[in-house]
C-alpha cells in the first residue's frame, strides 16, 4: 500500500508564499509517484494541526523560514513522535541563526566574513563600509541592504530588525555568487548565480528571467575542490541530514567564503537545488523521490 504523506507549506513567517510555492510543486510530484498525499496549509498555531499530521506516515517540510525552519516545528513533530523530512530541530536552529553558524563554520577553519551582531540601532559598527544589514534568522533576503554610505546605515538597521529581534552586520565581499546542493552524502553541481540587479533580492529569486544561473558553474578545480569539501564538513558538523543547500562567495582574491546553510531550500520552478540535480541529470520527481528515501 503507498505511503501517504502530508505536505506542509505556508505558516506565519515572511517566506509563506515561497513556502506553498514549493509544497504545491511537491505535491505535483509526490502525485505522480503515486504516493497518497495530503495538504497542510498552515495558517495559525501548528499545533491545531496535530489530527492531520497523525494521519499521515511521513511529513514532507515545504515550510520556509520562522518555525517551519528554525527548528520549532521539527522539535513539536519529534516529541509527537511524526517522521518528517529534512534536518532535525537542533541543527535547524544553529542554520538559521547566521551569527551562530558563522561562529561554528570559523571553529572549523572555514573562511566567513568579518561580521558582528547588532543588538540594537545604538550599536556602534565595528566593520568598515561597504557592509551587509541582515535579520540575523531570516531567508529569502528580506531586510537585507548593502550599505556604502554611513546615512544608509540607520535606515537599514531599522529595517532589518522588522524582520526579527537580532540583525547581524556583515562584511561585503564583491565577488561571485555560489550556492552548492548537497544531497545524503553528496555535493551536487555548484550554481552560480548572477542577478539582473545589484542585489540578489526576493524579486531576483523568484522571478523568471530576472537572474542567470550558470550550471555547473566554471570555476578553478582547485576552488571547486575546496568549496565541495567545505560543503560535506559543514553538512555534517552543523547536523544537517538528508539535503541542504550552501550559500558562499568567491572573493576576488579567489578564496571562497561561507555565508550561510539553508537546511530546506526552496523546491519551486526557479529554485537552485533542482537546477543543480537537473544539470545532474535527476529530475524534479527524482529529487523528491530521494528525499523521501532518505527521510525514511
Amino acid at each position: 500500500m503507498p505511503l501517504k504523506i502530508g505536505v506542509l507549506m505556508g505558516g506565519k513567517s515572511d517566506e509563506k508564499d515561497v513556502s506553498i510555492s514549493t509544497g504545491n510543486e511537491v505535491l505535483t510530484a509526490l502525485k505522480k509517484l503515486n504516493f497518497y498525499t495530503n495538504r497542510i496549509l498552515i495558517k495559525n498555531n501548528i499545533k491545531d494541526y496535530l489530527d492531520q499530521f497523525k494521519e499521515n506516515d511521513l511529513i514532507f517540510n515545504a515550510l520556509h523560514g520562522g518555525e517551519g525552519e528554525d527548528g520549532g516545528v521539527q522539535k513539536w513533530m519529534d516529541n509527537n513522535n511524526i517522521k518528517y523530512t529534512g534536518s532535525g530541530p537542533t541543527s535547524s536552529a544553529l542554520c538559521m541563526d547566521k551569527a551562530k553558524s558563522k561562529d561554528f563554520a570559523a571553529l572549523l577553519g572555514i573562511q566567513t566574513p568579518k561580521w558582528q551582531l547588532i543588538k540594537d540601532t545604538f550599536t556602534k559598527i565595528k566593520l568598515e563600509l561597504p557592509i551587509v544589514i541582515k535579520p540575523n534568522q531570516q531567508g529569502s533576503t528580506f531586510g537585507l541592504t548593502i550599505v556604502k554610505d554611513y546615512k544608509q546605515l540607520v535606515p537599514a538597521i531599522n529595517k532589518a530588525f522588522k524582520y526579527g529581534d537580532n540583525v547581524i552586520a556583515e562584511e561585503y565581499i564583491e565577488g561571485r555568487e555560489i550556492t552548492v546542493p548537497i544531497l545524503g552524502e553528496l555535493v551536487y553541481p555548484i550554481v552560480e548565480i548572477i542577478p539582473s540587479k545589484n542585489l540578489y533580492d526576493y524579486e531576483c529569486k523568484y522571478t523568471p528571467g530576472m537572474t542567470q544561473y550558470f550550471c555547473p558553474a566554471k570555476l578553478n578545480y582547485n576552488i571547486e575542490s575546496i568549496i565541495n569539501e567545505e560543503t560535506k564538513l559543514l553538512f555534517h558538523e552543523f547536523g544537517c541530514r538528508v539535503y541542504a543547500r550552501v550559500d558562499y562567495i568567491i572573493g576576488k582574491n579567489g578564496k571562497p567564503y561561507f555565508l550561510e546553510i539553508n537546511t530546506l531550500p526552496g523546491l519551486t520552478k526557479t529554485s537552485l537545488l533542482p537546477k543543480s540535480l537537473n544539470s545532474a541529470g535527476i529530475s524534479f520527481i527524482s529529487l523528491i523521490k530521494k528525499i523521501i528515501d532518505l527521510s525514511l
